[in-house]
């Protein structure tokens, strides 16, 4: 019921114009409608300008946080101080880059939150755990997903509090259940950063014992074919991808035969890094 595209911190574009004989300029405003409370859609407007008869002009527009809620419609106000027959064209509406956003149980309810992820899970939690996200994996690997194929190079953050777990983490580049990259912290006392693809293969290893019901902070960062993770700010891994590399795909919490637990899952984009060189 809610699978959004369009993400907080992501940037929005779009092109107007105006029919040559419209008898009065116009005003056009680009606005979004986002869940909220009860689950009811409220607005959020960006940037207006007045359009003339005959004229055209472009938007641009990074879009806002929403406190967790997600998007579920984008648009563009017309309107005039008095009565304006005529017409006004859409010529493009997009949007592209790295999201900017905190996914986490929003500050006024609502359930629409918990609908845009993609379950994947035995059991995903619900409303009455006191985490936002309770993962509980019975048989084998579990993911929740979130966001698109179009995702390419950003950083993922989650806490993670493994409970009798076989593995727990952190996706990145999530194009399906059997397609991502993961941190993982697995019960033998090792980290590993995998790539899931054919089978899994892991890309690094290190030994990092963790204690049950104690959180750690995962970080998975990935530019272009090269990644970077971090446990509890201590990087840990620089790995090159470059064989048959997953190029876009969103984010995901992971659990494997076990419970885990997360408060927020934190995206945001990476600018120009070190890891472009080669």
């Amino acid at each position: 019921m809610a699978s959004p595209t369009l993400y907080p911190g992501q940037v929005v574009r779009a092109g107007v114009a105006a029919e040559r004989g419209n008898p009065t300029p116009v005003t056009c405003r680009l606005y979004a409608r986002v869940y909220g409370a009860d689950d009811g859609l409220m607005r959020v407007y960006g940037p207006e300008i007045v359009l003339p008869p005959g004229a055209d002009a472009g938007f641009e527009w990074r879009m806002e946080d929403t406190g967790g809620n997600p998007i579920a419609e984008l648009g563009v106000e017309i309107s005039a101080l008095q009565r304006a027959d005529g017409a006004v064209y859409l010529d493009y509406l997009t949007w592209d880059g790295a999201p900017d956003v905190v996914l986490t149980r929003p500050a006024d309810g609502g359930t629409m939150w918990r609908r845009a992820w993609v379950d994947g899970l035995d059991h995903p939690g619900g409303s009455w755990w006191p985490e936002p996200y309770r993962l509980v994996q019975n048989r084998g690997r579990g993911l929740l997903i979130q966001g698109t194929r179009e995702w390419m190079d950003y950083r993922v953050t989650a806490d993670v509090t493994p409970h009798m777990v076989k593995a727990a983490g952190v996706g990145a580049r999530v194009q399906g259940l059997h397609r991502y990259y993961a941190l993982l912290l697995c019960s033998d006392g090792q980290a590993r950063l995998i790539k899931a693809l054919d089978g899994d293969a892991v890309l690094a290893a290190a030994d990092f014992p963790w204690n049950l019901g104690i959180t750690c902070e995962l970080c998975l960062e990935v530019v272009g074919i090269y990644m970077r993770a971090w446990i509890d700010e201590r990087l840990l891994f620089e790995v090159d991808a470059r064989e048959r590399p997953l190029a876009g795909g969103g984010v995901a919490l992971i659990c494997e035969e076990g419970r885990t637990a997360t408060q927020a899952v934190t995206v945001r984009p990476v600018g120009d890094s070190s890891l472009r060189s080669e």
